[in-house]
C-alpha cells in the first residue's frame, strides 16, 4: 500500500559513489516531486556525537528510504563492503519500532535485483524491497509506487523533467566549485534546494 507523502521529511539512505551519482540527483528529485523533503547523514558534521545525531535526525524524519542495490568490494585493501547503509536501514526500522504507536517512521527499502535482498539480509525475508534495476527510470517508477502524493498523482514526465533540471545543475555546480564530489554537506543542501526550486517550476 503506498505511503501518503507530504512536505515532511524523509531520510535517504544511499552510497556516496561516483557510479551512483546519477541515481543520487533522481532520488533527490523524486522524492522532491512527491513532496518531501530529503535530508541525509551528510548533515551529520564528523564529531564523537555524530551516532546520536544520526538516530536524532532518522528518528524526526517520517519517511526513510534505503537504496541496498550498490553491492560492492572496496577498491583499496583490505577489500571489504561497506555496512554503513544496512546500519542505518537497522537505527530506521529500530526507530519505526520504538514509535509503532504514533506511526511517525515509515521505511522503505529499494534493490536492484529481485530476490537478491533474500540473500544479503536474510532477517527481512518476508519483506518485498522495491526494485528498480538500476535505471533512472526505474528508480522514479518505484519512488511513485511507494509514495501516493495526498493531492494527486505526480507524472512520471514531471519527475524526469525535475531529475533533467537537477542534472543540469549538478553539472554548473561541478564547473562553479571545481569540484567533482557532489557527496558534500554543502553540496547536497544545494542540489536540495534546487529540487526543490526547480519543481515549483515544473508545476507552473
Amino acid at each position: 500500500m503506498p505511503l501518503k507523502a507530504s512536505r515532511r521529511s524523509v531520510f535517504l539512505n544511499f552510497p556516496f559513489d561516483s557510479k551512483y551519482e546519477k541515481r543520487y540527483l533522481s532520488i533527490i528529485a523524486g522524492t522532491t516531486s512527491l513532496g518531501l523533503t530529503p535530508r541525509c547523514v551528510l548533515e551529520i558534521p564528523t564529531t564523537i556525537d555524530r551516532l546520536k545525531r544520526l538516530v536524532k535526525l532518522i528518528s524526526q524524519c517520517e519517511y526513510s528510504i534505503h537504496d541496498l542495490s550498490f553491492v560492492q568490494l572496496s577498491r583499496s585493501r583490505p577489500r571489504c563492503p561497506r555496512f554503513n547503509m544496512p546500519f542505518e536501514l537497522g537505527l530506521a526500522v529500530a526507530a519505526a519500532e520504538h514509535r509503532k504507536k504514533d506511526g511517525k517512521h515509515h521505511w522503505v527499502v529499494l534493490e536492484g535485483e529481485r530476490y537478491r535482498l533474500q540473500k544479503s539480509l536474510s532477517d527481512l525475508n518476508g519483506f518485498d524491497p522495491f526494485i528498480h534495476g538500476g535505471t533512472i527510470s526505474g528508480l522514479l517508477r518505484v519512488l511513485s509506487d511507494a509514495f501516493d502524493k495526498t493531492a494527486a498523482a505526480v507524472s512520471r514526465d514531471h519527475m524526469m523533467k525535475l531529475y533533467g533540471l537537477l542534472r543540469l545543475f549538478a553539472l554548473n555546480l561541478k564547473a562553479q566549485e571545481r569540484s567533482d564530489d557532489l557527496y558534500r554537506p554543502s553540496a547536497f543542501r544545494k542540489l536540495v534546494f534546487a529540487a526543490s526550486a526547480s519543481a515549483r517550476l515544473v508545476q507552473a
